[in-house]
Parts: C-alpha cells; structure tokens; sequence
C-alpha cells in the first residue's frame, strides 16, 4: 500500500511497523512534523505551553489511531487534521489569548502599573530557536520548510486569536498551510460551502485586526542596527536616544500586568519613572528572537552578588525603520524554550 501525499509516499514498511507498534519506526514516521505541528498549535492556541500539550495529545491519537490510517488521504493531512481538532477541543473550555489593549485602556505613565493578573490567558511569545531547527528528516513536510515571517510575527496570532475557532481552523489550514477547500473540509467534517463562507468571514476580521503596514519591518541588517542602538540607549538609560527609536504611535505592554502606553511621550515617561525605580536601575538585555522578530532578553539584578537572573522578554515590532512596539512579557519560565542562560554575569553583559 502507497499513501498518496503531495510530499511524496510514505514506505509501506514502515507504515506496517509503526502500525504493529515498533515505536522507532512511528518516530521515524512522525518525527519530521513534529515541530511544524507545535507551530500549528501554538497560531490555533496562542500559547506555547498549550501549543505543547497539543502536539503531545495529537501524537498520542496518531500513535493509537495509526492501524486504522488507511492512506486515503496524505500523512501530513492526517496529523495535521488531528491537531487540529485537538485545538479545537481546547478551545471549547479556554478562552481566547489576550494582550492587554484587548481589556483596558492605554495607562497613565505617571501612575504604577496595575498589578499583576497572572490568572488571565496572556498571549505568549514563540521563540526563533524552535522555528529555526531544520527538520532533517526527508518525510518532513517540505512545503514548511520556511516559516513565513506574516503567519507567525505576533500581529497576526494575537489577531488570530478573535476569530472563532473554526474560523481560525479554516484559515490556518487554507492559506497558512495550503490545503484545498475539499481537505480543508475533510479534516473538518463539514462541506466545502461552509469552508468558503468561514474562510470570508476570516479574511474580513483580519482585515479590520491587522496592522495597516503589517510586513514593512525591514532588512535583516537594520533590524540589527535598531536593536543594537536601542541596547546601547537602554544600557546608558539614553532617555531621548531610547525614545527617538520609537514611532509617534507606539505602544508598550507588559503582560501579566494589564497597564500598556501608547504614544512614545507616554512611553518615554514610563522608562523615565522605571529607570529612575531601584528594581529598573540596572536591567541588562540580551539579544533574541521570537515570532521572527527581534526581542531582548530581560534580565535583573540578583538579590545576592553580581549576576542577573532572567525577568522578561521583549518582542520589538519593527515598521519603516522604528519602532512601533514593545511587548513585554514577564514569563521567566520561557528563557529556557529560548536556549537563553539562566543568569547573567559581569562578563556576560
């Protein structure tokens, strides 16, 4: 038996094995899609931990449900309609990934930042390091080889995130993945008449959700070069320097806390009170990426002795040359899915 893909076939051999439960060979199988599965995940979920969970409870579903694969349609196809619905259960019983402008008004820069809402479902970064990873396995899926920077930068999951999940179903796997209207529908269990109407539906939120220049963040080198200034202004608390990076219209959060500013006055307002504070005196950053972006690495000071532990991440959109926001997100815990050091030395700096 030859399964039909538009990756290739997949060798019966070790279709029958994986089947008769050699577990290499369902690894050997499955291993190629893993990652391209978690990015999936995490643009249906907008959470990595979540995104995670996912592709766990998918690979235990493909590994029970393989004897019954019977090839009618591509093993990409197959697992990817797996994830799919295993989002799509998640999200009957979680509610959708915020940032904080969903839910409160820019804040004074004057006044502290509200305090903390760790309970509340924050969107969350997704680090380069994972998109980077080259599948080296030959029944990897080709067509992801490349993840394009518009269906991952954090614009478009924080956007896809207001869209019904089966909305969001659709337009993942009809114009992030390229499967056709009747795959799509297949995977779905509905009709093609309600794939074309839900993808309608989508484009027409989107359209009002993203950014009008969404896409103009630049060549690689001067991204670099914005980074680098903004390091330099950061790390010498260079308040007009900092700010002259940033656009009129720029905006800065700081999830889990629900306070975010807009305008660079207002920001730059609330870097002069924090660089000011004794916690934000001597914050260091390092260079990152996430969501094929570039972001920093926050870390501060020790309580004890010279080094610095990690405190937050950073994610900078980049428009036309400056700056248009700052995305903070205060999770520790994620520096090391990052491949980030757990602390920071003098020498480090």
């Amino acid at each position: 038996m030859t399964i039909a893909s538009t990756e290739g076939s997949v060798e019966p051999t070790l279709l029958r094995a994986a089947a008769a439960g050699d577990e290499q060979a369902f690894r050997r199988l499955t291993g190629g899609y893993r990652r391209r599965l978690l990015v999936h995940c995490y643009r249906m979920l907008g959470s990595l931990d979540d995104a995670e969970d996912a592709v766990q409870e998918t690979l235990i579903k493909a590994w029970r449900g393989l004897a019954a694969f019977e090839g009618r349609s591509s093993l990409r196809a197959w697992l990817y309609r797996i994830a799919t619905n295993v989002c799509l259960d998640a999200l009957d019983h979680r509610a959708r990934r915020i940032l904080p402008s969903a839910i409160a008004a820019p804040a004074d820069p004057h006044a502290p930042p509200d305090p903390d809402e760790p309970d509340l479902p924050w969107l969350q970064p997704y680090p380069d390091t994972l998109l980077d990873i080259a599948d080296t396995d030959p029944l990897a899926d080709p067509a992801a080889a490349v993840t394009h920077r518009e269906h991952i930068e954090l614009a478009f999951i924080a956007a896809v995130q207001y869209l019904p999940p089966r909305q969001r179903a659709v337009l993942l796997l009809r114009e992030v993945l390229g499967f056709t209207t009747a795959e799509t529908a297949a995977m779905l269990a509905t009709t093609t008449t309600s794939v074309h109407s839900a993808l309608q539906r989508a484009r027409s939120t989107l359209a009002h959700r993203l950014p009008a220049d969404a896409g103009a963040s630049g060549l690689p080198e001067q991204q670099a070069d914005l980074v680098a200034r903004y390091v330099r202004a950061w790390h010498t608390k260079d308040l007009p320097a900092l700010v002259a990076l940033l656009r009129e219209d720029a905006h800065m959060a700081m999830p889990p806390t629900p306070s975010w500013y807009y305008g660079r006055d207002n920001i730059g307002s609330y870097l002069r009170h924090l660089f000011d504070a004794p916690w934000g005196a001597d914050l260091r950053l390092l260079p990152t990426g996430a969501n094929r972006q570039p972001a920093l690495a926050v870390y501060a000071p020790a309580p004890h002795g010279p080094s610095y532990r990690p405190f937050a991440l950073q994610v900078l959109t980049i428009h036309n040359g400056l700056i248009s926001a700052v995305t903070g997100f205060v999770y520790p815990g994620l520096f090391d899915r990052f491949g980030l050091p757990p602390e920071l030395t003098g020498v480090d700096q």
